[in-house]
């Protein structure tokens, strides 16, 4: 008895001696490649950019290791964290709504094969979703040890995707989730886009948007001798795509899944009746032909590979356009296969985005934010009553769409809603 009551005793008073990391001690035992002090919002008391040293292989932690740049703001052991999840490169540090309106710490972590976060010999299968969620989870557990409080996890557009991963594998690691215009795809070329692009806004600006389309095609003469001399300006070339040709009919099959998603030239303000000059410069700058030349498929190449076996993307529709099109056409591949990391061979799983939609249908304590006028809102995320969570539609909205260019209505629930949950 009396040695049942001091093993009693001693286990309770290690548990009461074990106190919390500090954030100074959590950094000084991380094996990290760079831990730099830098400038910190107003908001926070210090800010550190950090190179964390990270699997390649989460089942393989003993194998070949990167380091994944993430950003860390300190508000306080004791406030919220805000980690974001970045779909691509995280190339500075900056303050996001979320905590400005918490007052709580932040995290930044730049996705994995991108930016300063990439492998020495790139090895693509492990450029998957569940990789990418395990690296989340590992810095989640590493800095719990320092914040008591709650974690919420977000992101935009493929960052809102990776929230959504994340919290399918690792459902435990968030108390509150918030994607931002993020899409949950099921195909490499989802059709939901092209019933979104038939149906959006009124039949006026549809036609408008089309007939921009057609004049670039119907005069392709005086327009395509314009592409290629801004394209020599900026040193573009388009060997990847197979031709200049090519990029041409590819941007302007572009043109209206740009236009929808960025919403940022009002249908009566289309260009249809201008000069040359004034034509192609708003159309090309609505639909970037940069984004099919070699540097920029280069730059995507990562995203690609995941669009093409797990995350999914969008197609164009080449019978809109009958004999107009010379260099493109509807071939057995994925429209965007040309962007993909060269020689590997891609299998899509149809299964992943269907396990992904069933889990969020019922999951708690998510809040989707979406434009309504944003073609990616066609591939939405599906809530179900059964849940907590909230889905926000900004009526008019596109990409751009944040919590603060959100009706006040809508922004009081959101940030209602939220307080509610970090309570509980």
């Amino acid at each position: 008895m009396t040695r049942i009551l001091y093993i009693f005793l001693l286990l309770s008073f290690a548990s009461c001696s074990q106190k919390p990391m500090t954030i100074e001690e959590r950094l000084a035992t991380l094996e990290a490649t760079k831990i730099d002090s830098i400038k910190a919002d107003t908001i926070f008391q210090s800010a550190w950019e950090i190179h964390l040293v990270q699997p390649v292989d989460h089942n393989n932690p003993g194998g070949e290791k990167f380091t994944q740049r993430i950003y860390l703001s300190y508000a306080g052991a004791d406030r919220p964290v805000v980690m974001v999840t970045e779909g691509y490169s995280a190339n500075r540090n900056y303050t996001t709504e979320l905590a400005s309106y918490l007052n709580c710490n932040q995290i930044i972590v730049e996705h994995r094969y991108f930016g300063e976060s990439v492998p020495d010999s790139i090895e693509w299968k492990y450029m998957n979703t569940w990789q990418a969620a395990s690296d989340h989870h590992r810095i989640i557990e590493l800095f719990s040890d320092v914040f008591s409080e709650e974690w919420i996890t977000t992101g935009i557009s493929k960052g809102g995707q990776t929230v959504m991963f994340h919290s399918y594998y690792y459902p435990d690691d968030a108390d509150i989730r918030i994607p931002y215009v993020a899409p949950l795809n099921f195909g490499p070329e989802d059709p939901r886009i092209y019933t979104f692009l038939d149906t959006v806004s009124t039949d006026y600006c549809r036609e408008r948007v089309l007939a921009a389309q057609l004049e670039i095609l119907n005069n392709r003469d005086i327009y395509y001798p314009m592409m290629l001399k801004m394209a020599d300006s900026k040193n573009l070339t388009f060997e990847r795509i197979g031709g200049a040709e090519k990029a041409f009919e590819m941007a302007v099959l572009e043109y209206d899944f740009a236009y929808w998603q960025w919403g940022r030239t009002p249908c009566e303000d289309i260009i249809i009746d201008g000069t040359p000059e004034q034509i192609f410069g708003q159309f090309f700058r609505i639909s970037d032909v940069d984004y099919f030349s070699d540097t920029g498929i280069k730059g995507y190449e990562p995203f690609f590979y995941q669009a093409l076996t797990e995350i999914g993307y969008y197609g164009y529709r080449f019978d809109k356009f009958g004999d107009k099109l010379e260099y493109t056409s509807d071939g057995i591949d994925p429209d965007f296969y040309f962007s993909a990391p060269l020689g590997e061979e891609l299998s899509y799983n149809y299964e992943f985005a269907k396990n992904v939609d069933t889990y969020i249908r019922d999951a708690d304590n998510f809040i989707f934010i979406y434009g309504m006028q944003d073609t990616w809102s066609a591939t939405a995320a599906t809530i179900t009553a059964s849940s907590n969570s909230l889905k926000i539609m900004k009526r008019g909205g596109d990409h751009t769409t944040r919590i603060n260019n959100l009706e006040e209505r809508q922004r009081d629930l959101i940030l209602a809603t939220i307080n509610s949950w970090l309570k509980n």
